[in-house]
């Protein structure tokens, strides 16, 4: 669940923060990174697997009562955007405020965001609360790593390490917070959920900013490619102008909940097919890189349909969750977002001993291609695994069962995600390094919000057509990649 979508960054090491040994032998900004990111995790995850219960029970059980497709449009729509924002604070930082400040600012706008779901009523607080979390986690989630980045010098043998230390902060705050959240819905109702979402977040700023000067340094300070003037003025103008105009389709009820998800998948394939073509048109690029620039439109697409399934989490299967799960424990019933935190339960037991077997393995190991078709393939057999059960009743699913369920999602998850953005990093131009780490981040934006947009298909009364669809279309894509994993990996020119 949670060790996707960053990479650490090659940047100028601080000396003074590089000879820091005070955190187990590492800086202590690692630990104060690490700290606001569990923070920003718990709170992410803590809000997330409680949301679409929100959006669509009754208000007499204290939600908005929309519709079952509206709450899972918005919640794909959602985690859509924050792969979209990941892009867009990765400009911000590059070019206007440097990675340090636009981390300060994204952990901000993230309790902002936070508060504005636990006191602002209605949906005007589910608008405000998404935009705000949305753009601040996928900002942070680019700057936290990039400023860790740049605490170790590019040959520092530490790196590998205080990455994996780094993601294990990731996970514990993705394990505990949907835990604690759904206990407090379960006791007090939802806004006191996202009000403890907030509280956590605001932890983490408070703990970040007190320790700010003493451990972070001058790291991740600079601007790498400032924007001038005008450029910010164009800029501005650009961002109000299409401010603007979504006000104005949403209050004019040309957009409508049911289609959130939708408009963000579109919108992102065509940045993305835009992404590909100024790439592969480019005259600055040499044939080699091209090669590998056609190389990634496969693994692309298998990423998003990992992703469209993967993320499925918050929708089908939070619906699922509720309604089919047997959830009695020795005669109490758990909150049904307590099943969000299986997965990171198994990502922290699983990682290492997958890290152990690649290393192990060493050049026997399997190729990229053939771990993205492995991901797609396990992705479609934990969809295949609901069928047993599909079309039951109320409690009719064991609790065990689903463990199991989330089991190959891992499995799936470890497979592929890992290499995701390192791979893009191997095949990106040199001209488009972090253009192409933006389509690694698109193709995540895409699966998020396609997994929002099938779930409106999903039918609690007839649910056994939509699994068996899904896992078989997941497969299929699987032991497409795997038929064609020796010409991708022709195509990668060098690259494994």
């Amino acid at each position: 669940m949670t060790s996707h979508g960053t990479d650490l960054k090659d940047g100028p090491a601080q000396p003074e923060v590089s000879r820091d040994r005070r955190f187990f032998g590492h800086p202590m900004g690692l630990a104060n990174l690490a700290g606001i990111e569990m923070w920003e995790r718990f709170s992410f995850y803590g809000m997330q697997g409680i949301l679409v219960y929100y959006l669509y029970y009754a208000a007499t059980d204290g939600g908005l009562g929309l519709s079952q497709e509206a709450a899972t449009s918005i919640v794909g729509a959602y985690g859509g955007l924050v792969y979209l924002s990941a892009v867009l604070g990765a400009w911000v930082a590059d070019r206007l405020l440097g990675a340090e400040r636009t981390l300060t600012v994204a952990a901000v706008t993230i309790m902002v965001g936070h508060i504005a779901l636990a006191v602002v009523p209605n949906i005007l607080g589910v608008g405000i609360g998404l935009v705000c979390i949305a753009l601040g986690s996928g900002s942070l989630k680019t700057t936290t790593s990039s400023v860790l980045g740049d605490m170790y010098a590019p040959e520092d043998e530490r790196r590998d390490a205080a990455f994996s230390i780094y993601y294990m902060g990731v996970n514990l705050g993705a394990l505990v917070g949907p835990l604690l959240t759904g206990l407090i819905w379960d006791m007090k109702g939802f806004h006191w959920g996202f009000g403890l979402a907030a509280i956590g977040m605001a932890a983490g700023l408070v703990q970040y900013l007190g320790l700010r000067r003493s451990t972070i340094g001058d790291a991740g300070r600079e601007i790498s490619n400032p924007l001038d003037r005008a450029g910010r003025i164009r800029y501005a103008v650009i961002a109000a102008a299409v401010v603007a105009v979504i006000a104005v389709l949403s209050v004019a009820g040309v957009i409508h909940a049911e289609q959130l998800s939708d408009i963000v998948v579109v919108v992102t394939l065509v940045a993305s097919i835009a992404l590909f073509t100024i790439m592969l048109r480019s005259r600055k690029i040499t044939s080699a890189e091209r090669a590998r620039v056609i190389a990634f439109i496969p693994m692309f697409i298998a990423s998003a349909v990992f992703w469209s399934l993967f993320q499925q989490q918050f929708t089908v299967v939070a619906v699922y969750a509720d309604q089919r799960l047997n959830r009695s424990l020795f005669g109490w019933e758990m909150p049904p977002s307590w099943v969000t935190s299986i997965n990171p339960i198994f990502i922290i037991i699983l990682a290492g001993v997958f890290a152990a077997m690649w290393t192990r393995l060493g050049s026997r190991q399997p190729s990229t291609p053939l771990k993205f078709a492995a991901g797609t393939t396990f992705m479609g057999l934990a969809f295949l695994l609901f069928l047993p059960y599909a079309g039951g009743g109320a409690n009719s699913t064991p609790l065990l069962w689903l463990v199991l369920i989330l089991f190959f999602f891992t499995i799936a998850e470890l497979c592929l995600s890992p290499v995701g953005q390192s791979l893009s990093t191997k095949l990106a131009p040199k001209a488009f390094h972090s253009q192409m780490i933006a389509l690694f981040f698109l193709s995540i934006a895409v699966g998020s919000a396609g997994a929002g947009s099938l779930a409106g298909f999903y039918d609690p009364s007839n649910e056994r057509p939509y699994f068996l669809f899904l896992g078989i279309a997941s497969i299929v894509v699987g032991l497409l990649m795997a038929a064609g994993s020796r010409w991708i990996t022709r195509m990668m020119a060098g690259v494994r």
